[in-house]
């Protein structure tokens, strides 16, 4: 009884080659989140003159509907357009910070923000809770 033997297979098997890629995928997907974090570097302490940072005025809406501009003076609309076009005569590029209460409604702030854009304030920067 003769044994015969099996012919050579030509074709490579790619069901390992697979098995690992995907095991491979699965690790990188899972560590790419964890490494977007960065790196711990002390810097170097250099004594030298702070960048000047430009005072720009905020304008502060509170839960009672009240506006206040820069943090302590009450005005209306009128006089918070006053106000803004003011100091959009002194600083052409200026523009203003907006706090407004989240339990304000949406049609308060939009009329803030309309008469602000009218006095002529095209960069408001809307400030939330970190």
């Amino acid at each position: 009884m003769l044994r015969r033997r099996r012919p050579m297979m030509a074709e490579i098997n790619v069901t390992p080659f697979v098995d690992v890629m995907l095991v491979l995928l699965v690790i990188f997907m899972i560590t790419a989140p964890l490494m977007q974090h960065g790196l711990e570097v002390q810097l170097p302490k250099e004594s030298t003159k702070p960048i000047p940072v430009k005072e720009v005025p905020s304008i502060t809406l509170n839960i009672n509907k009240k506006v206040f501009w820069n943090k302590d003076e009450v005005v209306n609309l009128m006089i918070l357009s006053r106000k803004v076009e003011e100091y959009i005569n002194k600083n052409q590029n200026g523009g203003v910070y907006l706090k407004a209460d989240k339990a304000l409604d949406y049609g308060f702030v939009m009329r803030v923000i309309a008469t602000v854009r009218r006095a002529g304030v095209e960069n408001i920067g809307m400030v939330t809770e970190p």
